[in-house]
């Protein structure tokens, strides 16, 4: 049993920089073409914005977009990565509580309309890139991780 384990546990090293890669490009590239989309649509968006009772509704549909199309960016290329999952994820985070807040609320009651809604797989893919890093194929590794 410790054997299958160990090799088990090495495939799933081996896969982890690649689970990784697959993680930022998907998701930063989702990112950046939401936060497009905003900046596209700014008064579109900010009527939403506004329909959502967001204080300063244009300024933070600029705001939101912006973090979006950066923060994709940086995933995509693997730079700041962590950095740029902090604000990523804090958008979210309003996301859930003005325009999911009815899934929100239900994350005891109906945990499947909480996972359901639109923001929960970008904040926990989110949260997998902050717990685990960008992996080894990234502008991170190579520019900030001592060689060894």
């Amino acid at each position: 049993m410790k054997r299958i384990n160990e090799t088990l546990a090495a495939i799933g090293g081996l896969l982890q920089p690649v689970l990784l890669l697959a993680i930022r490009l998907y998701w930063g590239w989702n990112f950046f073409e939401t936060g497009k989309g905003k900046l596209t649509h700014l008064d579109k968006i900010t009527g939403y914005f506004q329909s959502l009772n967001i204080p300063m509704p244009h300024l933070n549909a600029i705001v939101a977009g912006s973090v979006e199309t950066v923060g994709g960016l940086l995933l995509v290329v693997g730079l700041f990565s962590r950095i740029a999952t902090l604000p990523l994820m804090f958008t979210l985070v309003i996301a859930y509580v003005t325009a999911e807040s009815d899934a929100l609320h239900a994350i005891f009651s109906d945990p499947d309309k909480f996972t359901g809604a639109t923001p929960f797989l970008f904040l926990f893919a989110m949260l997998v890139i902050f717990a685990f890093g960008p992996g080894c194929i990234s502008l991170d590794r190579m520019f900030f991780e001592e060689k060894e």
